[in-house]
């Protein structure tokens, strides 16, 4: 019988016992992380997750949902990426065209995403700020968890869609086999969902780079992985056929889905040249951008953007974003654990301790 789990972001998160980056002695490089080291740091999002697992599906929902989004505002600034347009986002002609989301952001399943972007909008409709709505445009992106869930059933409907919009919190964020994440694979490894934030000063208060403080704003990240190559953590190679002794995680399609948000207030244009940062931190950690990948970065800010900064004093904010992305692809592996599919297929867990004394034995953790 199928059993459903629906974690929060913050009921789930504190019940893995599998560390992540940070805990494992690895730096946060340049930018502090910040308080949650997740994409909640950023005020107003909040991220709800449905799990479904049983013998046939390993498979979910995961909710991106920003506060700001309302009555009054329907819009939020904001961009995206195609590293390899192999893949089925729903929404992205609308969201290049014009640069902005008037919906949540949801993750899952390859062939789900159909039926979850109908149920997203069908959610919306029943809400008061679009009760004479003619026209919605949902963002949802996917990747392919064929390999340990039966993807064809198309299991993720309108009730789980329901559950992750309404378990939207902020707090910790639930890593690894949970929602979107719980059949992907990714770098031989089982991958998952994982987040990252970094704290970062661009520009002055003054806007002309002089006089008054920087201001600091916060860039998090929450992905999705599903994609080949082979894993590097801290720049030290772990890969899966040795660290599994001789055997690898199953995947099939090969994808992942990147979504940043911050409170910079930057605009459209801005937040493309975001997105594509976030798009190109996939090669850090290993990823070989295989033809049949589908990677996509979407960015997009809780600010107004009518007081963007000079494109002058973006470099601390690109080299943020990359960081927080690569730490948080890192953190959907190491807090993953094995699963198994319905046709026997694996995706296997990474070894901690098998990391840990690569790290060691790098002085990997000695450089932070």
């Amino acid at each position: 019988m199928e059993r459903v789990e629906t974690p929060g972001a913050s009921s789930a998160a504190g019940t893995n016992p599998r560390p992540r980056l940070d805990e494992l002695g690895i730096g946060a490089g340049k930018y502090a992380r910040g308080p949650l080291n997740a994409i909640t740091d950023v005020p107003g999002v909040r991220i709800g997750q449905s799990t479904i697992i049983s013998e046939k599906y390993n498979t979910g929902v995961t909710a991106i949902v920003p506060d700001q989004l309302t009555n009054e505002r329907r819009h939020l600034p904001a961009a995206l990426a195609v590293g390899n347009g192999y893949g089925k986002l729903v929404g992205a002609t609308q969201l290049q065209e014009l640069g902005a989301i008037e919906t949540p952001i949801l993750l899952t399943s390859t062939l789900s995403a159909f039926r979850v972007a109908d149920a997203l909008v069908a959610e919306l409709l029943t809400t008061p700020a679009h009760e004479k709505t003619t026209t919605l445009n949902p963002v949802v992106g996917e990747t392919n968890d064929g390999a340990l869930s039966a993807i064809r059933d198309r299991p993720v409907g309108p009730e789980h869609v329901a559950e992750a919009l309404a378990s939207a919190v902020t707090g910790p964020v639930a890593e690894g086999c949970v929602g979107a994440g719980t059949g992907t694979t990714a770098l031989g490894f089982k991958g998952g969902i994982g987040t990252s934030s970094r704290r970062v000063k661009i520009g002055s208060a003054g806007g002309d780079g002089a006089g008054a403080p920087a201001p600091e704003y916060t860039v998090g990240a929450i992905v999705q992985s599903n994609f080949t190559g082979m894993l590097r953590i801290a720049g030290v190679p772990m890969p899966a056929a040795e660290m599994l002794e001789g055997t690898t995680a199953d995947t099939i399609g090969n994808s992942c889905m990147i979504v940043v948000a911050t409170d910079a207030p930057l605009e459209s244009r801005q937040l493309e040249r975001l997105a594509r940062r976030a798009a190109y931190a996939m090669r850090g950690v290993g990823a070989d951008y295989d033809q049949g990948s589908g990677d996509y970065a979407i960015a997009f800010s809780v600010a107004d953007p009518a007081i963007a900064p000079n494109d002058n004093d973006l470099s601390p904010m690109f080299h943020a974003t990359m960081l927080a992305v690569e730490e948080a692809l890192i953190n959907s592996i190491l807090r993953a654990t094995t699963a198994f599919g319905p046709t026997g297929r694996a995706g296997y867990e990474i070894p901690i301790e098998e990391v840990r004394r690569r790290l060691a034995a790098a002085g990997a953790t000695e450089l932070n």
